[in-house]
């Protein structure tokens, strides 16, 4: 089933542990040694902001990929984002 949802991707909060890389693969290590989502990700919008902050919008299946690396986050740098939770 197609899901409609967002990640976002707080940098400045990033340790470098990548725990988030084994669990999706949308996640890569950037060149400053931490996380980022990939510029080429099938993502449908991406916004960065001047705090390192990344939110990107996805339209697909890999909502519990997505979901599962921001568990496996050990500084919660990641959020998932559905339509569910602004209800």
């Amino acid at each position: 089933m197609t899901t409609e949802y967002q990640v976002r991707l707080d940098r400045s909060a990033c340790d470098g542990v990548f725990a988030c890389l084994v669990r999706d693969d949308r996640f890569v290590e950037a060149s400053d040694g931490l996380a980022t989502i990939d510029e080429d990700a099938d993502g449908s919008h991406q916004e960065h902001d001047m705090n390192g902050e990344q939110l990107v919008t996805f339209t697909d299946e890999r909502l519990t990929a997505a979901q599962q690396a921001a568990r496996a986050c050990p500084v919660d740098a990641i959020e998932v984002l559905t339509e569910e939770d602004d209800e």
